[in-house]
């Protein structure tokens, strides 16, 4: 029995799951838009679709934010209508053999680093900055680069006083060890620096290849955190850096430079990683790594020979 949710859209086959459900695709009955679906059962211990609702709805009309065409609860589930966008910055970074070209890199630095500002610009905190949470769009906008997932996002900002949230200590980690931030290792409360830190890691990750805190092994899920913290927190940003540019190094000065409560300069950041697209010569023409792997794959494909129709008959 095929199920509609929301009213109008039919469920299609599961396309990815996380920590709060699963992912569908969905066509619109009337009009045939596919969407994606996500669904979590609304009895689960720690509902957060509906809350991630309501942070989509907030950041609409953002560059790079995903649309939400329907939200609320349908049967047992809660369900979170969403545009359909293309493959994440992980499954790109896999298909381009686990490196990209710095020019890919600081493309995208320009758009993650936007796309983190406009959040906060909101009054939140994404707190799980990663690659998978970067999607590229579809079609006209397979160049534009969205933020997705916002289950751990956090007010940072008082609604109505303004007022920044306060210094605490002793939280636990909310987020993906590989690229938290020093200061959420040591149970510090999260603020804006600490989402562009751990932007700063990925960025490396995508240019190195891997992380140096990656791939310990420890007996439980806590041994694994202290070793991840212990290894990235006595790692120079130099040696980090090694063999890169140096506008990544002070990237990382910078976060780290950076107070509690004080506003970023998202401007110096962008135009950091700007001058140094200038001086190595690039132009900005959305030609990312993965365009070029699959233009040869297109070429390859149209180039190779179709074996005439004759010749696969059997001969009498």
């Amino acid at each position: 029995m095929e199920r509609i949710v929301g009213g109008k859209y039919k469920l299609g086959r599961k396309i990815g799951s996380g920590s709060f459900g699963e992912i569908f695709l969905a066509t619109h009955i009337d009009t045939f838009e596919i969407v994606a679906v996500k669904i979590e059962n609304s009895k689960t211990k720690h509902p957060q679709l509906l809350y991630e609702a309501k942070l989509y709805n907030i950041l609409q009309g953002g560059s790079g934010i995903p649309s939400i065409k329907w939200s609320g609860l349908d049967g047992e589930d809660n369900v979170l209508v969403l545009d359909l966008l293309g493959p994440s910055l992980e499954d790109l970074f896999v298909y381009c053999g686990r490196k990209f070209s710095l020019k890919t890199v600081l493309m995208l630095a320009e758009q993650m680093i936007t796309r983190i500002e406009y959040v906060h610009s909101k009054g939140f905190l994404h707190r799980d900055i990663k690659p998978d949470n970067f999607l590229m769009g579809l079609g006209r906008k397979a160049n534009q680069v969205y933020i997705i997932d916002f289950g751990l996002a956090k007010r940072y900002r008082d609604a109505v006083s303004n007022r920044h949230i306060p210094y605490r200590e002793n939280k636990n980690l909310t987020g993906t060890a590989r690229y938290a931030s020093c200061n959420t290792h040591l149970g510090i409360e999260q603020s804006r620096r600490d989402d562009l830190e751990s932007l700063g890691y990925v960025l490396l990750y995508f240019l190195r290849g891997s992380l140096p805190w990656q791939g310990l092994k420890a007996a439980t899920k806590k041994q694994k955190y202290d070793k991840i913290c212990e290894k990235k927190l006595s790692t120079p940003i130099e040696v980090l850096c090694k063999s890169h540019p140096v506008e990544f190094a002070s990237y990382m000065h910078y976060c780290h430079s950076l107070t509690f409560d004080q506003r970023p300069d998202y401007g110096f950041l962008k135009r950091l990683f700007r001058d140094l697209f200038v001086r190595e010569g690039y132009e900005f023409d959305y030609v990312f790594d993965w365009t070029i792997i699959k233009y040869q794959q297109a070429q390859k494909n149209r180039s190779q020979p179709r074996l005439p129709v004759s010749s696969c008959q059997s001969v009498s």
